[in-house]
């Protein structure tokens, strides 16, 4: 793993439809700058910005980093932008630690966002590519299919979907960051919602955002300076396979079972369910809840939507996931997945707030991206590695 890396400061925005009182460049600097009081430095402070994005296409802006370099201080230093569908938040994070780990810089800021306010990610993600009929709409559309496929091989119940959507959206009332803390979440309340994508219902999907989330991640010696309490990388992953090929499992897709075998392995973890204390997973969908429980080696094959329905995931569970209400409460596509970083960070930094898992000193936080063919994880820790 190189040298150790810290993460010192964490910042973000709230995250809703619409942030008219600022512009692409207000929204990330917004969160920059609470990154930057949170470690205590000054935009001086910094050696490197390394930005993530998703597709130019979800804004109709191309290339924003070339224009954004003055408002995240980079003018003069190098800036570095990071771009793998939406995982790109999670791959992000890891790309500016391992600047750190490698002896490159001691202090990097890095940043996600996207401002969905002002264009249309649904349309992007329909387009059909040439001589080819666009058969989906959206990633609700693409990825119903791969659900559907999910509950007749684990015979999963039809309400499953539904615990997640409830908890998760209860998680979130107490985070302030959240887009939708709906008071009086209920089973019957998302059951009573309009189907989108059959299995997938109104509540159980993920809204559209405007967010930034920011990140500064520091060398050893750097970290001893910060004011506040730093959280450690223990580990790295970050895997892709092709979108299309005979044989692929876009249920148990192998990248996220490979990056996950490697990001623990790195932290020396041989139990995720029971070595870590929470995990900040994307989960656009209510459905991928169970089906990443399996990727992501908490439980064998066609037991995920057991230990939803158990209760293991939620705050007072043995194993809880996205304490935060995950990309179900808040998603700015091109952040979501620095935000699963993020949070697993402030977890165990004991920075959480309302939302604070009790204990926490070992996190996973998690991204997927595509057609389900790009991964980025990382676990953070209390102690120094």
């Amino acid at each position: 793993m190189g040298n150790a890396c810290a993460i010192v400061g964490v910042g973000q925005t709230a995250y809703k439809t619409k942030r008219l009182d600022v512009s692409m460049a207000g929204l990330l600097r917004e969160a920059a700058r609470r990154a930057l009081d949170d470690a205590g430095l000054t935009w001086k402070d910094i050696d490197a910005v390394v930005i993530g994005k998703a597709p130019d296409l979800f804004e109709g802006v191309m290339m924003p980093e070339a224009y954004l370099a003055d408002a995240l201080g980079a003018a003069g230093k190098p800036i570095m932008r990071v771009h793998t569908a939406g995982s790109v938040g999670g791959s992000t994070a890891i790309v500016a630690a391992s600047l750190v780990q490698g002896g490159v810089h001691d202090r990097v800021l890095t940043i996600a966002w996207e401002k969905q306010s002002e264009s249309n990610a649904t349309w992007g993600l329909t387009v059909s590519g040439p001589f080819t009929t666009s058969l989906v709409v959206g990633a609700g559309g693409y990825f119903a299919p791969h659900i559907r496929a999910y509950m007749r091989r684990s015979g999963a119940p039809d309400h499953i979907g539904t615990l997640v959507a409830v908890k998760d959206r209860q998680n979130a009332i107490k985070n302030p960051y959240a887009h939708l803390r709906i008071p009086g979440i209920s089973r019957e309340m998302v059951e009573s919602t309009p189907m989108l994508w059959e299995p997938i219902r109104y509540l159980e999907t993920c809204p559209s955002s405007d967010g930034a989330c920011a990140m500064v991640l520091a060398s050893e010696d750097a970290a001893k300076k910060a004011p506040n309490k730093p959280a450690w990388v223990h580990g790295t992953a970050m895997r892709s396979e092709p979108i299309f090929f005979a044989g692929r499992d876009t249920v148990n897709p192998q990248g996220g079972k490979d990056a996950a075998a490697d990001v623990y392995r790195q932290a020396g973890i041989a139990d995720p369910r029971r070595e870590l204390d929470v995990a900040e997973v994307y989960v656009p969908f209510s459905w991928y809840e169970p089906m990443w429980l399996e990727n992501l080696g908490f439980c064998g094959e066609g037991e995920g939507w057991k230990l939803t329905e158990s209760g293991a995931t939620a705050m007072d569970g043995d194993i809880p996931w996205n304490a935060s209400g995950g990309v179900l409460s808040s998603n700015p596509i091109g952040a979501s997945g620095m935000i699963r970083f993020a949070e697993a960070a402030l977890q165990v930094r004991g920075l959480a707030g309302d939302h604070q898992v009790d204990g926490a000193r070992r996190a996973l936080g998690h991204a997927y991206g595509g057609g389900a063919q790009f991964f980025a994880m990382w676990v953070v820790g209390s102690d120094k590695p």
